[in-house]
């Protein structure tokens, strides 16, 4: 008998023990976005539908495919943005979410076509808010229809559609120390080395030669 895939408890199927879910940004805009847009099949549905609003970082749904406990992603909609404000925090959990730059283009690599938007966040918390190393990486589609837009506007079924982004969630990692920091440091504790012995050394020729006298 067949054994059917186990769940994270969110509706998600879980990927089979070696299988990974890494995709790149172009696949997550095309492949997963634009059919979510659309209500097109999906290639998976291991991609959950998450109100973040509600969750700090790390106690966000892991999707289902392995290494999803350490990098997080989902759909969600977008908030929607008074036209006049140019940037606004996104609450959530116990802090906020903050756009850190402008909004990059996500490019086809067939057609050299702009499909997407990815706008990078950055998670603060605490009193006076203090950044954190949570990242949020969020791609939206661009098209006519990817307008900002108030809680009053009317949206038509398309152009609520459009609201949809698919998100990914990062821990970034401290940077670890380069091949050529590590020779540099192992050259500096040599030479400490070489110096203290060298002391020593001169200190008992010291020690012996007055002895002598």
């Amino acid at each position: 008998m067949e054994e059917k895939p186990r769940s994270t408890g969110y509706g998600v199927p879980r990927l089979p023990p070696g299988f990974r879910f890494h995709p790149t940004d172009e696949e997550l805009v095309l492949q997963y976005l634009k059919r979510k847009v659309y209500s097109s099949p999906l290639p998976s549905s291991i991609i959950p539908d998450v109100d973040h609003s509600n969750y700090n970082p790390w106690d966000l749904p892991a999707c289902g495919g392995r290494g999803c406990e350490e990098v997080k992603y989902f759909f969600g909609l977008r908030e929607a943005r008074n036209p006049n404000r140019s940037r606004r925090n996104q609450a959530a959990g116990s802090g906020f979410w903050k756009a850190t730059g402008k909004e990059k283009p996500v490019t086809a690599s067939r057609c050299n076509q702009v499909v997407g938007m990815k706008k990078v966040s950055v998670f603060h918390r605490g009193k006076p808010p203090t950044k954190t190393e949570w990242i949020m990486h969020e791609y939206r589609l661009a098209g006519p229809h990817a307008t900002t837009t108030t809680p009053d506007s009317t949206h038509s079924s398309m152009a609520a559609r459009w609201d949809w982004v698919v998100c990914r969630v990062f821990k970034k990692k401290r940077a670890a120390k380069t091949k050529i920091e590590m020779e540099e440091e192992d050259s500096r504790q040599e030479s400490s080395c070489v110096t203290q012995l060298s002391d020593g050394s001169a200190d008992g020729e010291e020690a012996s030669s007055g002895s002598m006298s």
